[in-house]
């Protein structure tokens, strides 16, 4: 599968984007899938990820703590895709925001997307 990552642009400091992560096949064999982001000089950070496969009350889903509250991770599995919404965004959050998918399947590989650009402008 191949992932299409799009919804990234220029906000201002407490504006809101969301990110969409569409695949070009099921992702239904992909139980974890989240969001990476690296910003210019920085080591790449999780922002968000869900695994499908836990059934908790948070529904598998982590956030980093630098997003907590602000972020909101979604899986539409009918329409193959992966949501991000960033609401009160911050110039800290100024990156190349990437998705991912991790097979179930320990013999399959980690599929990666192409960047999309967020910034934030204060």
């Amino acid at each position: 599968v191949q992932l299409q990552a799009s919804g990234g642009g220029l906000v201002q400091v407490g504006g809101s984007l969301r990110l969409s992560c569409v695949a070009s096949g099921s992702i239904l064999p992909y139980n974890v899938m989240g969001w990476y982001r690296q910003a210019p000089g920085k080591q790449r950070e999780m922002v968000a990820a869900v695994n499908s496969d836990v059934r908790t009350a948070d529904g598998g889903t982590h956030y980093a703590d630098s997003v907590k509250g602000r972020f909101t991770l979604s899986r539409d599995n009918a329409k193959n895709t992966l949501y991000l919404q960033m609401n009160n965004l911050k110039p800290e959050d100024t990156a190349v925001y990437h998705c991912t998918a991790v097979p179930r399947s320990f013999g399959d590989s980690t599929v990666w997307g192409q960047g999309t650009l967020v910034t934030v402008s204060s």
